[in-house]
């Protein structure tokens, strides 16, 4: 809970994007950073400031292999404190629920990317035209 989950998947993306080249990483990292839209959300709307707290957890979560205590792994936002540990505090979240969210998001941001056509409204698109008209040609639509 409290965003502790999306930083260590944030975390685990980075560092799987390294071994990547071209485009695929670019794209890996962007996924990566919008992970860390959950905590910063979090943070904000406790009234905390997202950015202050959102650097402490990159700290905490990224030197979590440095030191190598698991406990890192389950700091989030506390409302209270800014960070804490989660488990701890019994901050949790249901593992089916957070599996689902994620992929329902990422399945809605690709189907977004992957719209080839726009629609169009073709009254719109005529009365934006007869505006051009208008303005290309001085005069136009005033009666003398």
């Amino acid at each position: 809970g409290g965003g502790a989950t999306e930083m260590e998947l944030s975390k685990g993306l980075k560092k799987h994007a390294v071994g990547i080249a071209g485009k695929e990483q670019l794209v890996m990292n962007m996924f990566a950073k919008s992970l860390e839209v959950i905590p910063r959300i979090i943070a904000d709307n406790a009234g905390l400031d997202s950015l202050d707290i959102i650097n402490r957890l990159r700290s905490i979560h990224f030197n979590n292999d440095k030191d190598g205590t698991e406990d890192t792994l389950y700091v989030g936002v506390d409302i209270v404190h800014g960070t804490g540990n989660n488990k701890e505090s019994f901050v949790w979240e249901p593992l089916l629920v957070k599996v689902n969210a994620l992929k329902a998001a990422t399945e809605a941001a690709c189907t977004i990317l992957s719209i080839d056509e726009t629609v169009r409204n073709p009254k719109s698109e005529q009365e934006e035209q007869q505006r051009r008209i208008k303005k290309s040609i001085p005069n136009a639509g005033k009666r003398r």
